[in-house]
Formats: C-alpha cells, sequence, structure tokens
C-alpha cells in the first residue's frame, strides 16, 4: 500500500478550522508522495443535539483562543449566533456534514482536504448551517457535482452508514480530540503526526523523522 496521511476532523470542530490552513499545506507538499484520507468524527452526535446557545457561551471565548493561535479569523455570520444565541435557530451535530463528506469522497478521494476545508469555511466563517441541505448548495457548484444525485444521497440510509462508518473508524483509531492526524506507511505502521492545533514547521518535522527512521526518500 502507498503511504497515507489520514486526517481524522469534524466540521463543528473549531480547532480543526484553526488547523485547516496547515492540514491543506500538508496536502500540498505531499500530494505526489501520499494518498490522503479524511475520515468525520461525529464530535456532536444526533443524540447529543442540542441548542446552540448550550455552548455559545464557551464558544464566545474558546474562538478567540484559537484565532490567536492559528491565524485564522471567525466571520461575523458565525459569531452572530454565538452573540445572540437566543435569536439563533442553529441545533448542530455533525451527521449531515459527515454524510456529505462521504458522498464527496467517492467523487474525489484526493481532494478531500480541500472539501473539509471548505465545510469549516462555510460554517465557522459564512455562517451556514451544515445541518440544512442547502448549505452545501455553493460546494456542489464549486465541484461540479451533479445536483441531484447529490441531494438524493444526502438523505440516503447508505450514504448516513457511510458516515457512521467514519464515526466507527475514527474510535477504532482510538481518536479522543480533534484534529488528530496519521501517517500509515503499511497495514501494522501508523504514526500520529499531530493532535490537536499543530502548527506547519512541527508536523512537517514529524514526517521527516518518520520517513528517515523508515528509510523512506
Amino acid at each position: 500500500m502507498p503511504p497515507k496521511i489520514i486526517y481524522c476532523y469534524d466540521a463543528y470542530c473549531g480547532w480543526c478550522y484553526g488547523f485547516s490552513p496547515v492540514i491543506k499545506q500538508i496536502w500540498e507538499n505531499h500530494k505526489d508522495q501520499f494518498d490522503f484520507e479524511t475520515i468525520s468524527g461525529g464530535m456532536i452526535p444526533v443524540e447529543s443535539t442540542q441548542h446552540i446557545g448550550g455552548i455559545a457561551s464557551y464558544i464566545k471565548e474558546a474562538y478567540k483562543t484559537v484565532e490567536n493561535m492559528t491565524g485564522v479569523t471567525f466571520g461575523p455570520d458565525y459569531l452572530w449566533h454565538i452573540n445572540h444565541p437566543d435569536e439563533s435557530d442553529w441545533f448542530p451535530n455533525s451527521e449531515m456534514a459527515a454524510i456529505a463528506m462521504a458522498i464527496f469522497r467517492e467523487v474525489y478521494p484526493d481532494q478531500t482536504v480541500s472539501f473539509a476545508s471548505d465545510l469549516q469555511h462555510a460554517l465557522h466563517f459564512e455562517g451556514r448551517d451544515l445541518t440544512d441541505k442547502e448549505a452545501y448548495r455553493h460546494l456542489v457548484e464549486k465541484y461540479q457535482l451533479n445536483e441531484e444525485e447529490f441531494y438524493s444521497k444526502l438523505t440516503s440510509e447508505d450514504y448516513k452508514e457511510k458516515a457512521y462508518y467514519d464515526f466507527a473508524l475514527v474510535q477504532q483509531l482510538r481518536v479522543n480530540g480533534f484534529p488528530t492526524v496519521f501517517l500509515q506507511l503499511e497495514e501494522s505502521k501508523l504514526y500520529m503526526i499531530a493532535r490537536g492545533y499543530s502548527d506547519l514547521e512541527s508536523v512537517e518535522n514529524r514526517i521527516n523523522k518518520i520517513l528517515a527512521e523508515n528509510n523512506i526518500q
């Protein structure tokens, strides 16, 4: 098997949004060297869905830490829901974004890092509700996906199962926080290269060290 980077993320994870420029650059630097697989983590299960008001006070402080450490910006349309939870109709959960990723991965398996970044930007900057089917229409257009096919799959049991398979795989990998990134050299050789936010230099150094230890150019 060719070496693979496995990116475990969740569309609703603010730290994944902060890490997005790093993993995109890793992908740009290594897409001719490694396969890339993006797996949705199911950070907010459907059964844990609650109104945004339940977590808004936490996010109101946490997003500033993410901005300061990573350099990303949370957009005003997203922050409106955080600052005005009493007026928001958001009930966030990870399911629909994970289904969208499962659909996309079948069409463009080599561009999932880019799609994950777009999903995070859609939520955290543009303020799109990823539990609403309409939140994906601009990405269907951007990637020239078959619109009728995409929306049919978005509500299908088959692709829901694929999303939940992702959630189970992330648990099998013993991931307990997002983002988490692995470098897999062989079936039995899996190395963690990022857990939580890491800067580009740190991740590149870990990759280079692992390749050197395994005598891979």
